[in-house]
């Protein structure tokens, strides 16, 4: 225990993690983001790939989260823009996707995502253990 914390002065306030979740279903969205909040993220939800890369400078996220199969441009192209952009090159980005298919999964690697989930293998528990560990 430091000498400031036996005085009672504050100590700063870490700012909780920002999460920029990029997903075009509503109701997937609502549960991650009831979830991801109560585990005591700072979330953005963005719908669509245009709105990720415009969030992604603004918002400054901790980690993206990231669907492919979007309107307007797709998770491929966005993790391709964000990887070649030298404000987001090295944000933590995990795919979690509908794509089960290998050739999928590799292309995402060869784009340079940190982590690749299939929404049909996982269970929010599994993503939330995943986010924490990029984040740590």
């Amino acid at each position: 225990m430091d000498n400031s914390a036996l005085q009672g002065t504050p100590q700063p306030l870490l700012h909780p993690k920002r999460i920029l979740f990029v997903e075009d279903d509503d109701a997937l969205a609502g549960v991650y983001l009831v979830r991801l909040q109560a585990e005591g993220f700072d979330v953005r939800r963005v719908a669509n790939g245009e709105d990720a890369l415009a969030a992604a400078i603004s918002y400054k996220p901790d980690l993206v989260l990231l669907d492919v199969m979007m309107p307007k441009v797709s998770g491929f192209d966005v993790l391709d823009i964000l990887r070649n952009t030298p404000e987001t090159a090295n944000l933590k980005i995990i795919m979690l996707t509908a794509l089960s298919q290998d050739a999928d999964r590799k292309r995402a690697e060869a784009l340079g995502v940190d982590d690749y989930l299939v929404k049909s293998q996982v269970v929010i528990t599994d993503v939330i253990d995943r986010i924490k560990k990029h984040l740590t």
